[in-house]
């Protein structure tokens, strides 16, 4: 019986056993390189923002962050849409608005929304100690033009402006205002029945200056703040009175199509001077400017710049006085009749004798404007209650 032999030259099987065992290892090896660079793609396209490219336009649309505006001066879209007529205060402003519009919008450079963002929320300071003197005494002449400031502020809002001859053109007799806070036309004539139809606005009151930070300025910094025509605007006389010392979380202009610019520039303002808001004040003035997201801050040369700049200022010779008209004399009374006792003088507030039935009577004795501590001062007479009545 013979032996069975493999052939010459023919693996054997452990030859064949390594083999299989080293292609498999050479698989493993390719197999775990290609998972490698598999998830190194999907690692590097999920770090990356998605793009989509706008079928009308062609321009690409990401989901990443957004740029900001270009600082060489182009122009932005800054106008404001007209709001409906159907919200009448501040708060149904935020009831209208849809949950997609009461999304904090994107804020970019030089936007009112970037502005307070950056402003401090607080809350407000003790009022007691206020008093509208902390701010000087009055208008005062701030940048040495001889005119108070105003007179300055009279020329820069009214447009068809005469100044009373003799005056160096300061003093504002008469012009039209085209008012920002309700729209209207108010024809403005300087006497003591007409000079309150136009008065100067604090957009940014004292007294809410006062409890969000003015306490701590120097006597100089207040009286330059009140004076600041960044500060001030002419307008409607009784709508001020209304505004008084109320900020944009209780008070808004009734013309609703300028609250944008209003808030924007009580923003500025605080920003300027370092100014804190409320927590409720933050939230109204997020409220007005989501319909107006681009609205930018108001620059100095805006608030500066007259309404009319191409108007000629025209003097209004200065009336001649009326002669002196000799007192009547007063007639004998009737003999064996007692002449009636003249009536008494009531009291004003300050304790004095000295009463005012209104601010024309102030005006008529030349004690405009009348202080709280003044003879015959009263509350009736100070309506916008910062201390000094008669304005």
């Amino acid at each position: 019986m013979s032996s069975v032999y493999p052939p010459l030259g023919a693996p054997s099987n452990s030859d064949r056993f390594q083999r299989h065992r080293q292609l498999g290892f050479v698989a493993c090896v390719v197999l775990l390189i290609a998972l490698l660079v598999t998830c190194d793609v999907r690692s590097e396209q999920a770090d990356s923002p998605q793009t989509s490219v706008d079928e009308s336009s062609g321009a690409p649309t990401g989901d990443g962050d957004e740029l900001e505006a270009p600082n060489d001066g182009e122009a932005e879209a800054d106008e404001e849409p007209p709001e409906s007529d159907n919200q009448e205060s501040a708060e149904s402003d935020e009831t209208s608005l849809t949950p997609m519009a009461k999304k904090r919008p994107s804020l970019r450079r030089g936007t009112a929304l970037y502005a307070l963002a950056g402003l401090q929320v607080k809350g407000r300071a003790p009022k007691t100690s206020y008093d509208r003197d902390r701010f000087g005494s009055g208008w005062v002449d701030t940048d040495n033009n001889s005119c108070s400031t105003r007179a300055d502020i009279l020329r820069r809002d009214l447009r068809s402006v005469y100044v009373l001859a003799g005056t160096d053109g300061c003093e504002v007799v008469s012009g039209r205002l085209s008012d920002p806070y309700t729209d209207a036309t108010i024809r403005f004539r300087r006497g003591a029945t007409t000079s309150d139809d136009v008065q100067i606005d604090h957009v940014v009151s004292l007294s809410d200056a006062w409890q969000k930070g003015a306490q701590s300025w120097s006597s100089a910094q207040r009286v330059d703040f009140a004076n600041d025509p960044l500060e001030l605007l002419a307008v409607d006389g009784p709508t001020n009175a209304a505004k008084s010392d109320s900020d944009a979380a209780s008070w808004l202009p009734p013309e609703k199509s300028y609250r944008c610019t209003f808030v924007a520039r009580q923003i500025t303002i605080k920003a300027r001077y370092d100014l804190w808001v409320t927590a409720a004040e933050k939230a109204a003035m997020e409220r007005v400017l989501s319909r107006c997201p681009t609205k930018k801050t108001t620059t100095r040369s805006a608030a500066t710049q007259a309404k009319d700049p191409d108007a000629t200022i025209q003097e209004e010779p200065e009336p001649e006085p009326e002669p002196e008209s000799e007192p009547k004399p007063e007639p004998e009374p009737e003999p064996g009749v007692e002449p009636e006792p003249e009536p008494e003088v009531e009291d004003g507030e300050d304790g004095g004798s000295v009463h005012y039935r209104n601010c024309d009577a102030v005006r008529a004795s030349g004690a405009d404007p009348i202080r709280v501590g003044d003879p015959g001062y009263s509350r009736k007479l100070d309506r916008d209650g910062d201390g000094v009545g008669c304005e």
